[in-house]
């Protein structure tokens, strides 16, 4: 299991997120409309690892002024790997960027073991997870699915949150 810091969207940025999660569901697709958590919304992980220690709490909550944060959930795009996941592209702004090197630097003190390589500045990709474990011939059946429910959508970043896998509990930190 891995714990997560994330950013979470606003009202109407999450649900039409979940408008694409039961697109894919109702086509038979695999969704996260299928994750059965009562913490399952859309998100934008910024760092995760084996674990992030509630000490980081305080500090991450300084951060209060650079919330919200306006963006623009963009293109679909497919992770590769045995199974693929599919995701919609955050659009690596400025200032979505420089949150994420903030966050990234404050919580190090506070993990145990390294973060995960794909959550390193320079190597992150923003986005919001549609489904995972996509089989090569389920792709483009999604992604169809996807393409039919509009194009890049205006986003607010609003509430920033430690994700506790251990506990399956969440711990907003700002918003």
């Amino acid at each position: 299991m891995a714990h997560s810091i994330e950013l979470l969207l606003d009202t109407d940025s999450d649900a039409a997120v979940r408008v694409q999660w039961q697109a894919l569901a109702d086509a038979g697709l695999p969704s996260q409309l299928r994750v059965k958590s009562a913490t399952n919304r859309p998100h934008v992980t910024l760092v995760a690892a084996q674990r992030i220690h509630a000490g980081v709490d305080d500090v991450l909550r300084d951060l209060a002024s650079e919330f919200p944060l306006p963006a623009v959930i963009g293109a679909p795009l497919v992770f590769g790997g045995p199974r693929h996941t599919l995701a919609r592209l955050v659009v690596p702004s400025t200032a979505l960027l420089d949150l994420h090197a903030a966050v990234f630097s404050l919580a190090l003190p506070h993990l145990t073991g390294e973060p995960y390589p794909h959550c390193e500045p320079g190597h992150w990709t923003p986005h919001v997870t549609l489904g995972r474990r996509y089989t090569a011939e389920e792709i483009g059946p999604a992604l169809a699915v996807v393409n039919g429910h509009g194009g890049d959508l205006a986003a607010g970043l609003v509430f920033l949150r430690r994700w506790d896998s251990d506990e399956r509990v969440d711990h907003l930190l700002v918003g």
